[in-house]
């Protein structure tokens, strides 16, 4: 049985990974599918208390928990049945390959903004940084 890692944000590129990872599930029954957001470590600056620091974690782990709410309804909408969701935190790239790995994904699925290689040269993506590091096929959905 095959097994995607689904990268989200919230964005309608990570829609589109979703949707398009409803298609190779019509084509796959029985497919699993696993939607990983990953929240950057956050930096407080040495004025904020530890209590608004705890007061802003909790509210960043609520908006991502959300965030992995609705991208799974997206999933069972698009034809996922079989989905589960990761929350993760630190540098993306790095956190999805290490997902991927840790839930033996067989394909990494994510949605790009579709920048042109000179754009991507100069700019970098976590989609080419993913691409670059995963040991799995990744699909940029467009």
């Amino acid at each position: 049985m095959m097994k995607l890692l689904i990268a989200v944000d919230g964005s309608s590129h990570a829609h589109r990974a979703i949707e398009t990872a409803g298609q190779l599930a019509q084509e796959m029954p029985g497919l699993k599918a696993v939607l990983i957001h990953v929240r950057e470590t956050t930096a407080y600056a040495s004025e904020v208390s530890p209590f608004n620091a705890e007061t802003l974690e909790a509210m960043l782990r609520q908006r991502q928990d959300t965030l992995l709410q609705a991208s799974v309804a997206q999933a069972r909408l698009a034809g996922l049945d079989h989905v589960t969701a990761e929350p993760a935190m630190g540098l993306p790239a790095q956190e999805i390959v290490r997902a991927a790995t840790e839930v033996h994904a067989d394909l990494i699925v994510m949605g790009t903004r579709g920048m042109s290689s000179l754009g991507g040269l100069l700019l970098g993506s976590v989609a080419q940084r993913v691409v670059h590091l995963a040991a799995v096929p990744v699909l940029l959905a467009k």
